[in-house]
């Protein structure tokens, strides 16, 4: 009998590589570009609402900032889109997949920050300027801790484990 062991390698060339690379991160981008452009809305909303005038000076900073922090993220979440339309049967698909993705992880620090912003501008307005600083650095301190300190975790545990023989699981 043959041992088996655990496959850590997928049975693909560099194009299917690059297909599936690119299909996984349009799904990424999919459930990101949700909850921008509906942050985006209710940020282009707020400057026609009753209270807006009412505004001290620091949050119409923190608004218009917060604004075009989202318009941003918006704008680099929907660029791989244009980039491969632009780009389509070119024959660059690895070139796309490698620009796509660096552009979707600059767009996760501009929304980290554009969370920030909103949540700072509505807590300060609700609560004070104390309130606001505090739930922005928290909002801040959350996202980098999901978004960045979590990953390196996770990819150094598994690092480690892959290290010592274990079992990982196949490659991505």
């Amino acid at each position: 009998m043959v041992e088996q062991r655990p496959r850590t390698e997928r049975d693909e060339n560099p194009l299917e590589r690059a297909d599936r690379n690119f299909a996984e991160l349009l799904q990424e981008l999919r459930v990101t570009q949700t909850g921008v452009q509906i942050l985006f809305a209710f940020l282009l909303t707020l400057a026609f609402t009753p209270r807006f005038p009412s505004l001290d000076m620091a949050q119409r900073a923190t608004y218009v900032t917060t604004l075009l922090l989202a318009f941003l993220a918006a704008a680099l979440f929907t660029a791989p889109a244009a980039l491969h339309r632009s780009l389509f049967q070119r024959n660059v698909k690895p070139a796309i997949v490698r620009v796509s993705a660096l552009l979707t992880h600059i767009g996760l620090y501009v929304l980290m920050l554009a969370f920030t912003g909103s949540v700072l501008l509505v807590v300060d307005v609700t609560f004070g300027r104390g309130a606001g600083i505090a739930a922005g650095a928290g909002t801040l301190a959350t996202c980098l801790g999901l978004w960045v300190v979590l990953p390196r975790l996770v990819r150094h545990r598994v690092t480690s484990t892959a290290g010592r023989g274990e079992n990982s699981g196949p490659a991505a």
